[in-house]
């Protein structure tokens, strides 16, 4: 199973159908949040379900500001991450997310790419396709793939 996972698009989709060209077919979407009026745009064009769930520029949006996912063996909690001040860091949304009984806990909001991996929670934000923030300033986005035995594998990427 191949899983693409995108945050805060900001209704500039060009990165995200850029992302869909170069990763092939996929399984999933996921997208995190702020995506600005474009659900319809990014399901479309995914060929795959897409779970989304708002962030805090998705003001007219029916969209829940978090979602819990079975993947595989693994209880996905999704969220934009603003309700958990995750500019102050991530260990009160893995808290949280450890309570709701996930696995994973998939966020944005900060821009920032993130794998973080413990012994409790795996902790992923891919960042942002549109304004990133990191360093190197470069869109990013994070595949997930079950293998065979039904392990997550997740690798950051980045857009050139």
């Amino acid at each position: 199973m191949k899983i693409l996972i995108v945050s805060d698009t900001h209704r500039k989709n060009e990165n995200y159908m850029k992302v869909l060209q170069k990763t092939g077919r996929l399984d999933l979407v996921i997208h995190l949040g702020d995506l600005e009026g474009s659900e319809d745009t990014i399901q479309e064009a995914a060929g795959c379900p897409v779970e989304m769930v708002a962030g805090n520029n998705d003001f007219f949006s029916n969209l829940p500001s978090e979602k819990t996912l079975q993947i595989g063996k693994y209880c996905v909690m999704i969220t934009h991450g603003h309700h958990y001040y995750i500019n102050m860091g991530n260990e009160m949304l893995k808290k949280e997310a450890v309570v709701q009984g996930a696995d994973i806990v998939m966020y944005g909001h900060t821009h920032r790419p993130v794998i973080d991996i413990s012994s409790q929670i795996t902790a992923l934000n891919p960042g942002s396709l549109s304004y990133p923030r990191q360093e190197n300033r470069k869109p990013s986005y994070i595949i997930m793939e079950l293998d065979e035995r039904g392990e997550a594998k997740y690798e950051l990427k980045y857009l050139d």
